[in-house]
């Protein structure tokens, strides 16, 4: 059995107008591809005009304004198309896909598709280092931020907040951890079955935490993308948003 880690696998990130990912509007992107090795062979990277105003706490923390995402960045559609097209190919092949805190990510970017008419594909197969690290050492205490599990892993990882520089950190992270525990060393495909279902047991199980004080809460079940079919965006939006990305952490 050859486990994901070892084969060409790429990494997905977004930096963002917010925190909510049924609202939020993509202002940069990046993908990158690596070998078995962890070798680059493709890098991928997009500033979007969001078409909107940035506001000033998100700008603070990707370092990206409304000025110079309108004075450089591309129309979100061809953003989002560009974006889509890569991910496609990369999906097609089953090449797997890690983005920390996936459920963030992919559902920006299905909520951009929808709101531009451009088709995204179905994100799978998807690997989520956020969610193999809460499986993996589920009492740990403290943050669960990219930038906390890096620091417990001793991966170095500057320049955080930007969409190349977390890219590069969660496939760091990936890795570490597939080498870490045996039980993630699977195929891409059993390993994002799994996830599925972990996700949905992390989420309740939040979920039952909070009900000890908040009698109403909800947390989202659905993984990597909230508040769709397979083939389509339904219009729901749950109580809660999803658990926001690590930029906004």
């Amino acid at each position: 059995m050859t486990s994901w880690h070892e084969s060409p696998r790429a990494g997905f990130d977004l930096e963002t107008t917010g925190r909510d990912p049924l609202t939020a509007r993509i202002v940069t992107a990046t993908i990158v591809l690596v070998d078995g090795d962890g070798d680059v062979l493709e890098h991928h990277e997009w500033l979007a005009d969001p078409g909107i105003d940035i506001p000033e706490g998100a700008a603070a923390i990707h370092g990206i304004t409304t000025a110079h995402a309108q004075a450089h960045g591309l129309p979100a559609a061809e953003v989002v198309h560009g974006i889509s097209a890569v991910l496609a190919r990369f999906f097609s092949a089953g090449i797997p896909v890690l983005a920390f805190n996936a459920r963030y990510d992919f559902t920006v970017l299905a909520q951009e598709g929808r709101r531009h008419a451009a088709r995204v594909p179905v994100p799978s197969p998807v690997i989520d280092p956020y969610i193999m690290d809460k499986q993996a050492d589920r009492y740990r205490r403290g943050k669960r931020t990219l930038t906390a599990v890096c620091e417990h892993y001793a991966i170095p990882f500057e320049n955080a907040h930007t969409s190349a520089a977390d890219v590069l950190a969660t496939l760091r992270v990936g890795a570490v951890l597939a080498e870490r525990f045996a039980f993630l060393r699977q195929p891409a495909t059993d390993l994002h079955a799994s996830l599925v279902v972990w996700a949905d047991r992390q989420a309740a199980n939040f979920e039952e935490y909070l009900r000890r004080t908040e009698p109403d809460a909800v947390i989202e079940r659905a993984w990597p993308v909230v508040g769709c079919t397979p083939d389509q965006q339904s219009d729901r939006a749950d109580d809660r948003p999803a658990q926001p990305a690590d930029q906004f952490s």
